[in-house]
C-alpha cells in the first residue's frame, strides 16, 4: 500500500498508547464512541498488523456523529489514517470496522453502548460511560471475526 521504504527513518511507525486526556484533547471531548475506536485501534495494532502503511481501515456507521466519532478513535489506535488514505468511511445502518491487510481480514463488531437520555447531566453522564468504557476488557467491547 505504502510506495516509500521510509529506509532511515527514526520517526517511522512510532506507537503510542493515549490516554483518555489525549482522546478528548484530539477530539475536542470524551466520548463512547472516540474510546470505543481507539480501543478497537489498539486491538488491531497489537493483534493483528503493527505497521499502518500495510494495512486499510473501512469503518462502517451511520456517517454522523456519535457514530462517525468512531473514525477518531480508530485513526489514533490504528494508525490508518484519513491523510494516508488508509481509512474509509462507509455509511450503514449496523456498525463494524474492517481491517486488511495483504488479502486478511479482521472483521470487529461493538457490542451495544447503553446511552442515558438527554438532560442537563447528559454530556457529564456521556463522559462517565466513556471513561468505564476505557477501562473494559475487549471482549465487554466489540466481537472479533477474523484471522
Amino acid at each position: 500500500m505504502d510506495p516509500h521504504t521510509h529506509a532511515g527513518c527514526k520517526y517511522y511507525n512510532l506507537s503510542r498508547d493515549c490516554s483518555v486526556a489525549d482522546l478528548a484533547a484530539f477530539h475536542g471531548h470524551l466520548g463512547p464512541y472516540i474510546v470505543l475506536g481507539y480501543r478497537i485501534g489498539r486491538y488491531v495494532r497489537d493483534n493483528f498488523c503493527d505497521d499502518p502503511f500495510r494495512m486499510k481501515a473501512l469503518v462502517y456507521c451511520s456517517g454522523t456523529p456519535p457514530q462517525s466519532c468512531l473514525v477518531d478513535g480508530v485513526q489514533l489506535g490504528s494508525g490508518c489514517t484519513l491523510g494516508k488514505r488508509s481509512i474509509e468511511i462507509i455509511t450503514s445502518d449496523a456498525i463494524r470496522c474492517d481491517f486488511e491487510v495483504e488479502g486478511k481480514r479482521l472483521s470487529i463488531r461493538p457490542r451495544p453502548i447503553q446511552v442515558p437520555g438527554k438532560d442537563e447531566h447528559y454530556d457529564a453522564a456521556i463522559e462517565r460511560i466513556a471513561e468505564k468504557m476505557y477501562a473494559l476488557p475487549d471482549p465487554e467491547l466489540f466481537e472479533v471475526a477474523g484471522p
